[in-house]
């Protein structure tokens, strides 16, 4: 982890150190609420790198469940949450369509964790950013993305139908609402603490 010096006048200032920063990933299939995220939580006009969607992407792009969507992330998002004085997070939404997937490697370099939204009306959709995260053995949590606020299965349920691992933790969310991407995010960062406490006491 890496912070930048607190300043004053563009002179670091006496007395205080740097937060440290996490950079956590925001991932899952196409359409799922990844920039949706990452704005409502961030602190800072998220950067996003979204196009219109065209009939280019027709017979390639599956709208199934998400004909209303009109724009994509063709690169990435990036916005940036302070969670307290001695920690800043920086979020990095993947995009989520396959021909992008490539990116997914890159993105990863240097994350110490990561939040998989799920569209339970599309599960199959965030299939391969599971086993992204699994392969690469980066810690995730799973974030239920309640679409129109629905949430019709409990997290039992979904972890059952998505054959996750007992440990995995399963987060009711709206990722349109700030508080709720907020706590999703601070399980994520209890559980790498956590992990960190258990690796250092071994």
């Amino acid at each position: 982890m890496a912070g930048s010096d607190a300043t004053v006048n563009g002179t670091p200032a006496q007395g205080t150190s740097a937060p440290d920063t996490v950079k956590i990933l925001i991932a899952g299939g196409f359409g799922v609420g990844k920039t949706t995220m990452v704005g409502s939580v961030s602190e800072i006009v998220p950067l996003r790198t979204e196009e219109r969607l065209t009939s280019a992407g027709l017979g390639v792009d599956d709208l199934h469940g998400i004909a209303e969507k009109q724009a994509t992330t063709v690169a990435l998002d990036f916005g940036r949450i302070t969670i307290g004085r001695d920690l800043v997070l920086y979020l990095f939404g993947t995009p989520g369509q396959q021909r992008f997937w490539f990116m997914w490697n890159d993105l990863a370099i240097g994350a110490l964790g990561a939040v998989v939204l799920i569209d339970v009306r599309r599960p199959k959709s965030s299939f391969a950013a599971i086993d992204f995260f699994e392969r690469r053995g980066i810690p995730f949590v799973i974030g239920v993305n309640g679409f129109h606020g629905q949430h019709p299965y409990t997290p039992e349920e979904i972890r059952d139908a998505l054959a996750l691992p007992e440990g995995t933790q399963v987060l009711l969310c709206d990722a349109r609402e700030r508080e709720s991407s907020r706590d999703v995010l601070i399980a994520l960062l209890d559980q790498l603490i956590a992990a960190s406490a258990k690796a250092s006491a071994s």
